[in-house]
C-alpha cells in the first residue's frame, strides 16, 4: 500500500512550459516576469504594491525593516505561529513580546494585547494562521492609538479574507510565503504588499543592498540581495492561474474532513470557516493521545506531523511566561494529511484510520 504524504501539491506541464520560455528568452533573474507576477498578485489582493523576496521570512525582515523597527525596540508577536514570524524582529536586535492565542483556536487573542504594550512597542505581527482571520479592526484601534506598526503574517492565508477585504492588506504591510506547502508555490519565495507608496519604495531598496539604481548607486540607506527571480516568477504565474482550483480543492478535503470526522471523541478538527472567507490550506486536529495516533497511522503508512513547540520555549528570546491556551495546541496538535493535490482516496483512507483509532485500545497495533 502507498504511503500517504501529509502534503501534496502539483508542478506540472504548464510550470514547465512558463520555466522553459523564461529561460529560452533570458529571463532568469528578477526581472519583467518577476514584474508581471507582482502585478497578478497585487490583482488578486487588490492592493497597489507587491515586492517579490526570496521567502516569507524575508517578506517579514524586510517589512519590520520598512517599518523602522531595530535593537531596543519591542515586537509583539503571537506564541503558536512558525518560529520565522518571531526570528524576524529578533534578527534586527528587537525584543520579542509574546502573546497568548484563543483557547479554541491558535490565532493572536486580542483581548490581553493592550497589557502587552510599553513604551518601547514598534510593532505588533498578527498572524493569520491556516487562513484564520484575526479580529484585524481590534488590532488595528489599538494600534493606531499607541501609534505601532501592524505587519501582518499572512504567510498561511493568501486569498482569504475576513469582513472587510482580504487577509494581509489590513494593515501597514502584509507577508505572504511561496514556499512548496502553501496554496500557491515557487519552490521558495515570498512577497509584501501594501498600499502605502512611500513603504513600497522603501521595500524596493531594501531588496538590492538600498538602492533602487544598481548603476548610479547611491548609499541611502542598508539594505541586502533579497531579489527574486524570472523562473521562479514564471513558474508562480502558472500555479496562479489554478488558484481557484486551488482553493476549491483545499476547502473540498477540509469539508470532508468534518464530515468523516464528527462524532469522534479522540481526535477533533479544529475548524476553519470558509463561508466566512477562511482558507484551510492545512487540516489541523488535537488529540491527547498524539505520539499514540501518529504511531497508530505511521503502522497504515499514514504520515502526519505534530504541531511545532510553542515559541516562548526557545531559550534565546529570554522569555518563559505562562500562556495556558496556547500549550494545548503544542502538546495535542497534528497536521492530518492534506494539501491542493491530495486524492480524495487518501482521505478517506485516513478517515478509516481515525474511526479504528477511535475504536482500538492502547496496547493495539
Amino acid at each position: 500500500m502507498e504511503k500517504i504524504a501529509w502534503w501534496r501539491t502539483h508542478f506540472g506541464d504548464a510550470e514547465i512550459r512558463r520555466v522553459t520560455d523564461a529561460i529560452s528568452h533570458e529571463h532568469i533573474s528578477q526581472g519583467e516576469i518577476t514584474a508581471r507576477f507582482e502585478s497578478a498578485l497585487a490583482d488578486v489582493l487588490g492592493v497597489p504594491y507587491v515586492v517579490a523576496t526570496t521567502s516569507g521570512s524575508m517578506s517579514l525582515l524586510m517589512a519590520l525593516m520598512a517599518a523602522g523597527v531595530g535593537r531596543g525596540d519591542e515586537v509583539i508577536v503571537p506564541n503558536r505561529t512558525w518560529i520565522a514570524t518571531a526570528h524576524a524582529p529578533f534578527l534586527l536586535g528587537a525584543k520579542v513580546v509574546f502573546a497568548d492565542v484563543h483557547a479554541d483556536k491558535p490565532i493572536l487573542d486580542v483581548a490581553h494585547l493592550e497589557e502587552l504594550v510599553t513604551s518601547k512597542t514598534r510593532a505588533i505581527i498578527p498572524v493569520h494562521l491556516n487562513g484564520r482571520a484575526v479580529d484585524m479592526d481590534a488590532i488595528n484601534a489599538l494600534a493606531h492609538r499607541h501609534g505601532l506598526a501592524v505587519i501582518e503574517d499572512a504567510a498561511q492565508a493568501f486569498a482569504a479574507r475576513d469582513h472587510n477585504g482580504m487577509l494581509g492588506t489590513r494593515s501597514d504591510m502584509g507577508c505572504f510565503s511561496l514556499s512548496v506547502a502553501k496554496l500557491i508555490s515557487t519552490g521558495q519565495g515570498g512577497f509584501v504588499a501594501t498600499r502605502d507608496e512611500h513603504l513600497y519604495r522603501k521595500l524596493k531598496s531594501i531588496r538590492t543592498h538600498g538602492v533602487n539604481d544598481v548603476i548610479h548607486a547611491q548609499w541611502s540607506m542598508p539594505g541586502f540581495n533579497f531579489r527574486f527571480t524570472d523562473i521562479q516568477a514564471a513558474i508562480g504565474l502558472a500555479q496562479l492561474d489554478r488558484l481557484n482550483e486551488r482553493i476549491a480543492s483545499v476547502t473540498a478535503i477540509h469539508a470532508r474532513y468534518a464530515l468523516g470526522m464528527a462524532g469522534l471523541s479522540r481526535v477533533r478538527l479544529l475548524p476553519v470557516y470558509p463561508d466566512q472567507g477562511e482558507i484551510p490550506i492545512y487540516v489541523e486536529a488535537l488529540c491527547a493521545e498524539r505520539e499514540q495516533l501518529i504511531r497508530f497511522l505511521e503502522l497504515r503508512d499514514i504520515d502526519v506531523r505534530p504541531f511545532y513547540p510553542d515559541l516562548h520555549v526557545a531559550a534565546y528570546f529570554g522569555n518563559a511566561g505562562e500562556y495556558p491556551h496556547s500549550r494545548q495546541f503544542s502538546e495535542q496538535g497534528v497536521f492530518l494529511p492534506c494539501g491542493p493535490a491530495q486524492p480524495v482516496a487518501n482521505i478517506d483512507r485516513v478517515l478509516a484510520a481515525l474511526r479504528e483509532f477511535e475504536n482500538h485500545s492502547p496496547g493495539q497495533r
